[in-house]
């Protein structure tokens, strides 16, 4: 188990995609490591892994072995990045799509409403927007729209008039003046469940979470040999729906089509009915991992 983060579903997950020892495979979201150096040791000498991860504090947990590859990119890269590394195709495609418990714990990254932090969120760092603005330049309509559709936040309206109106005062730069600035939207009963839900609706924001994960399921689907698995571990309804479609339909609508003679042309196959769970001895033990659900799909 990595400090950085502690994997989620881990022997599922490995057992799942790991179905020939010789193949080559792809850890999206490589983070601490834990899942790619699990998935290391069920290779042969023949076998090779290639790692996604665009944090730049995840390449110092890079695995020290031939087999190993890290890519410094966005997961959404997965099928421009395996026609030049793999272009036979992948075995397998995994895909742990939380948050590293390392970004949430580390204070400066903003992601967490337990610190006093500058508003950034960027799994980046090297680019692209940061939460703070967003919640000083978006319209009180499209904050509404990014905690209602993101966090499923409720009185999202609420949430984003008092935003507009503290920022008129001064800028809102650091994670508790955030705080301070929805305080009165927030319950006293459930204040941490709530805020949890405004900071997931931000960071999805900044980071594109959701524009990634179908470019990420569309070039995964295309990377993938015929029989070869993808293997997606998610965290919350909006991203959990978004796959079950994808294996479901091809697209993450879940609009089903069929060719002329009726059947399905969806791409992959789902293996299991039901997603698989964490069993309460994990979730005692990482409660992080108590809303995780792993997805397990077959190329056709």
């Amino acid at each position: 188990m990595s400090e950085y983060h502690n994997p989620v579903l881990l022997s599922e997950s490995v057992d799942a995609l790991v179905q020939n020892p010789d193949g080559i495979y792809a850890d999206a979201t490589f983070g601490g490591g834990g899942h790619s150096r699990a998935i290391v040791e069920r290779l042969s000498g023949k076998g090779r892994l290639i790692a996604f991860d665009r944090d730049a504090d995840a390449a110092a947990n890079a695995i020290d072995d031939k087999r190993f590859k890290l890519i410094r990119n966005n997961f959404r890269f997965i099928h421009n990045y395996t026609l030049l590394e793999a272009p036979e195709g992948l075995d397998g495609v995994l895909a742990d799509l939380g948050v590293s418990s390392h970004q949430f714990d580390t204070p400066e990254r903003g992601f967490s409403f337990r610190y006093s932090a500058p508003l950034d969120m960027r799994m980046n760092t090297r680019g692209g927007i940061t939460a703070a603005e967003v919640v000083n330049t978006y319209s009180q309509e499209e904050l509404e729209k990014i905690f209602r559709l993101y966090g499923e936040v409720d009185n999202a309206r609420r949430v984003a008039q008092l935003i507009v109106s503290a920022r008129e005062a001064a800028a809102i730069t650091t994670t508790d003046g955030l705080d301070r600035a929805i305080a009165p939207a927030v319950p006293s009963f459930a204040e941490h469940k709530y805020l949890a839900k405004v900071y997931q609706a931000l960071r999805i924001e900044v980071n594109r979470e959701m524009r990634s994960l179908e470019k990420f399921l569309e070039g995964a689907t295309k990377a993938l040999k015929p029989g070869g698995r993808l293997v997606v571990i998610t965290y919350h309804s909006l991203e959990d729906r978004m796959v079950k479609n994808w294996i479901k339909a091809g697209n993450v609508e879940g609009i089903l089509e069929k060719d002329i003679y009726g059947r399905s042309r969806a791409p992959l196959q789902s293996i299991g009915r039901k997603p698989i769970l964490p069993g309460e001895e994990e979730i005692s033990s990482n409660t992080r991992a108590r809303s995780a659900k792993l997805r397990i799909a077959e190329k056709s």
